[in-house]
């Protein structure tokens, strides 16, 4: 019986100690290995988040050969591995659906690549700047600096606004003056104020016309076309200097009044 047992313990600890050693080893090639690849893929033209999702899924890829090399190194019959392995993989794949669909819709991203790191974008409820794309997830920053992590089976399963896609976009003002107004006049200033903004884009040309008669002023509709970085630069300083402008030509934006009458008995 004492033989026996040693027998086992000499099987056994020399297939565990083979193992652990594998196992060591493997996560130290892993770990070589992905910062090879990764200094590799950071001097191609890859996009940043191909490089992400690549670097992600060559650790991953590599992480499940060496446990198949260690599991193997126990003894343990590849057909049996195999075959628990697959009722495994069902079991997990039923109570992971929610994962393996943010690893397709990874995918589906980097493949179709609606947006990519830098871009500005509206999607699932939230707006915000992408700084990551990875194999599960996106990540957002807000404008006021709010991290925000987003499932890509979400994203690739809806609508997707990019803000940064096109290199130009279109602003649209609407600026209400008093009825008395000239509406030449009107029109006169605010291209005054539109032509002396340089980084107003000429093609297409600035529009403005009369596009509404409210109920206490004349709405005039101003479009622009503006490079897209200087989107938000050129939003606000059009607002303010077509106000000073209004100021300085004497022409009214109306506001509501209110009129007290005192009555003398």
């Amino acid at each position: 019986m004492p033989v026996n047992i040693q027998e086992i313990l000499m099987t056994w600890g020399l297939k565990i100690l083979y193992a652990a050693i594998i196992l060591i080893v493997g996560f130290f090639v892993i770990k070589v290995l992905s910062k090879a690849l990764e200094k590799a893929i950071e001097k191609s033209k890859i996009e940043v988040s191909v490089k992400i999702f690549l670097a992600s899924l060559f650790r991953m890829t590599l992480k499940i050969l060496l446990l198949v090399s260690v599991v193997a190194t126990l003894g343990v019959p590849m057909t049996s591995f195999a075959a628990l392995i697959g009722a495994a993989g069902l079991a997990v794949g039923l109570s992971l659906q929610g994962s393996l669909a943010n690893f397709a819709g990874g995918i589906i991203l980097l493949v179709l690549k609606p947006f990519v790191i830098g871009d500005y974008i509206e999607a699932a409820g939230y707006a915000g700047t992408v700084t990551g794309i990875t194999i599960f997830y996106t990540y957002l920053n807000t404008f006021d600096n709010k991290a925000v992590i987003i499932p890509n089976g979400e994203l690739s399963n809806n609508s997707i606004m990019n803000y940064s896609k096109n290199p130009t976009r279109r602003l649209d003002y609407e600026f209400g003056v008093a009825y008395d107004s000239n509406i030449s006049k009107v029109k006169m200033v605010i291209n005054e104020v539109l032509s002396r903004h340089p980084e107003i884009l000429q093609d297409p040309l600035p529009q403005i016309r009369l596009g509404n008669m409210g109920d206490s002023s004349l709405d005039f509709k101003v479009r622009v076309w503006v490079n897209t970085a200087d989107y938000w630069v050129i939003y606000f300083d059009i607002i303010e200097e077509v106000k000073e402008a209004f100021d300085a030509s004497g022409i009214e934006i109306p506001y509501p009044h209110m009129v007290n009458i005192v009555k003398n008995q």
